[in-house]
């Protein structure tokens, strides 16, 4: 690396080095609670499983002194375990103190007097009071970052070194006088490996199972983000189809507005310049609001999901709703039709929705209820129209769905665009029914004789 290289690292170096004590202090300095979530199936069963092996643990800890020690003695190694195991326990809800208080605990205990601990030659502590920290380590990497996991494990590494470096360990008593101080230094070195090892299997499986449960959350939340882009992704292609079916109903009242604009001045005799020049207006501005329609259309329809002779069709009206049934009738539905009130024209709009909510729900009923009876009922009121297709059970299962359909979403959004009300629902037969009520007003024919209100 050139000279330069190192120059421009140093700095970033140094102030790296310089943030590790502040690094620290953040990660290892903190009493905040962070307690052991629930499982799905077992619920808190873990967690007693965890207590009831910090009791178990705990008093094999006590019991593993060897010697006639007086009462002062006795009673530290007692508060020492119990401390020990309180960590365990502490550990649910605040790993870190738990950790510290599980470390310190774990370092005086080889420094109670002149206490020697079973198999002092291998281990630095009890094999229960290793097995405690290694839980209390787990527990730990469970809940943190992998990065506050490692230092946590560097400190107890630190502190296993510490107690066998700077405390004289208890002679024993089967080793030779002269051989002694070797095979015990050897005896240490093994105690380390041992220590390292136990304490960094308990960090790696919790850091382990920890990426784990955060990756399933993950792709839970990725899950929901997506389903939630799909549901507006597809209540947009609705809204687009309305709005194109729409355009035709608008861009014809638009024309007719244009054509009696033009034709108004000729049903005058001697028309003033005032009322040719309203009237030109008027039709100027019919044209201009037929011209954006069409610009607007060109972003809203797809040209290659139409062809040319279906994007022209007139849209379908309740005058059409005969030939929607005879279609369906020819594909194996058994349907009935009802008309109540009295028929009469309604706007281009409500015509328009109330015929795609029938042929929504006559789809419904073919593609889930195969062989149910439908019927079709509608009742004219004098402030709406309402609207019910109802099916029976159906008599076979239904064949698998291909994917997910706008049926009831598209009903909803004609609904609502109208200022309408709509329910659907399964029927406690065993079938399922469509409701709507349509506010309506009954078309008037265009006079452009009649005065503007």
């Amino acid at each position: 690396m050139s000279q330069g290289g190192w120059k421009s690292r140093g700095p970033r170096l140094w102030a790296a080095v310089r943030g590790i004590p502040h690094t620290l202090r953040a990660d290892l300095w903190t009493v905040a609670r962070d307690p052991l979530p629930r499982l799905r199936w077992l619920g808190r069963l873990p967690h007693a499983h965890v207590v009831l092996a910090a009791v178990l643990m705990g008093w094999l800890n006590a019991v593993q002194g060897e010697g006639d020690f007086g009462p002062a003695v006795m009673t530290s190694v007692l508060v020492l375990a119990a401390l020990q195991s309180g960590a365990v326990v502490l550990a649910l809800s605040r790993p870190v103190p738990a950790w510290w208080l599980s470390t310190i605990a774990l370092f005086l205990a080889r420094n109670v007097g002149s206490l020697k601990v079973s198999h002092a030659p291998l281990w630095s502590w009890s094999i229960p009071g290793i097995s405690l920290h290694a839980l209390v380590l787990f527990l730990l990497a469970l809940r943190v970052r992998p990065r506050i996991a490692a230092e946590a494990l560097g400190f107890s590494l630190l502190a296993a070194v510490a107690a066998l470096v700077f405390v004289t360990p208890a002679p024993e008593p089967t080793l030779p006088g002269a051989a002694a101080p070797v095979l015990q230094t050897s005896a240490q070195d093994v105690t380390v490996v041992q220590d390292v090892v136990t304490f960094t299997l308990a960090v790696v499986v919790g850091t382990s199972l920890r990426g784990r449960r955060v990756a399933r959350t993950q792709l839970v939340e990725q899950e929901v983000l997506t389903a939630g882009e799909r549901a507006r992704r597809t209540l947009l292609e609705e809204r687009n189809r309305i709005a194109r079916e729409l355009h035709d109903v608008v861009a014809h009242h638009m024309s007719v507005i244009s054509i009696q604009a033009q034709v108004a001045p000729h049903l005058v005799k001697d028309p003033t310049d005032e009322l040719k020049e309203n009237l030109a207006g008027i039709r100027g501005s019919a044209v201009e609001a037929l011209t954006e329609l069409r610009r607007v259309l060109g972003v809203l329809r797809s040209e290659e999901a139409l062809a040319d002779g279906v994007r022209h069709t007139p849209q379908p009206t309740l005058g059409r709703l005969d030939e929607l049934v005879g279609t369906v009738r020819g594909a194996g539905l058994r349907v009935t039709t009802e008309i109540t009130g009295e028929v009469r024209p309604l706007s281009p709009g409500v015509e328009l929705s109330a015929f795609r909510i029938v042929q929504e729900a006559l789809s419904n009923a073919l593609r889930h209820a195969p062989g149910a009876k439908v019927r079709v009922a509608l009742g004219y009121r004098s402030g709406g129209l309402t609207i019910r297709v109802a099916n029976t059970a159906p008599d076979r299962p239904a064949p698998p769905s291909p994917g997910a359909g706008h049926g009831l979403l598209g009903m909803h959004e004609r609904t609502a665009m109208l200022g309408g009300e709509l329910a659907t629902g399964p029927t406690p037969d065993g079938g399922y029914e469509v409701t709507a009520i349509l506010p309506t007003q009954a078309a008037q024919p265009a006079d452009p004789r009649e005065p503007a209100p």
